[in-house]
């Protein structure tokens, strides 16, 4: 994330924070438009997407995704609805410590590509990895912290079909939350009972000591 803070791209670490917060599709980013923004509800929709699934779906945003929007809008302030969130725009140097800086800013036009940006702050961060894995990781991690497989689906935007192939992809890390949901089985019920540790009180045949399994039905010791 340091690194895409020192990318002359300044949208790049927006758009990095919102991937990996919301799971959107590097598509959907780049076409985000201001009026799919609600920052009172605090959530967006998500306007054209690979699947008819992901069309207008809903994200709440969390509190990073809600933070990053935030401070990115305040770059704009007299944006309209239908600008886009992230422009076209253009970059370069000024002055005499070459400060990046941006110019020809168009709202109306979204922003062409992060290409060279994200390969520029790859290489800067010493990682290999495409911008689309940033979605695999925020779906990784909800699935950790147990969220369910049928909430991450809306989240994510997978059709049908894709919602079954990601099943089988995710299934090993969805094992926590199976474990979390047979635990809950055991934790509603009824403490064990204990084990006497010698049956002196209890003599072997009586009612009163139901571990003893030489015992018939009514309570006599059964003789072989």
């Amino acid at each position: 994330m340091a690194a895409c803070g020192q990318s002359r791209s300044r949208s790049l670490l927006a758009a990095v924070t919102l991937a990996l917060n919301t799971g959107m599709r590097y598509s959907e980013i780049r076409l985000l438009q201001w009026h799919q923004v609600d920052f009172a509800a605090r959530s967006l929709t998500v306007g054209k997407s690979k699947t008819d699934s992901g069309t207008g779906r809903v994200i709440p945003l969390n509190a990073r995704a809600a933070a990053i929007l935030g401070f990115w809008a305040s770059n704009f302030p007299n944006r309209q609805p239908a600008h886009y969130v992230f422009p076209s725009e253009r970059y370069g140097a000024a002055g005499d410590d070459f400060t990046a800086c941006a110019y020809q800013t168009d709202p109306t036009n979204p922003i062409g590509r992060w290409k060279e940006a994200w390969e520029a702050a790859k290489t800067r961060a010493g990682v290999q990895c495409r911008f689309h894995d940033l979605r695999h990781t925020g779906c990784t991690r909800m699935l950790e912290a147990g969220v369910p497989f049928p909430v991450l689906a809306m989240i994510m935007g997978w059709s049908p079909a894709t919602t079954v192939r990601m099943a089988k992809r995710y299934g090993h890390i969805g094992q926590k939350a199976l474990r979390t949901a047979v635990e809950a089985i055991s934790s509603g019920a009824q403490p064990a009972p204990s084990i006497p540790a010698t049956n002196a009180e209890n003599p072997a045949g009586s009612f009163a000591n139901p571990f003893d399994l030489n015992s018939n039905d009514e309570g006599n010791v059964s003789k072989a």
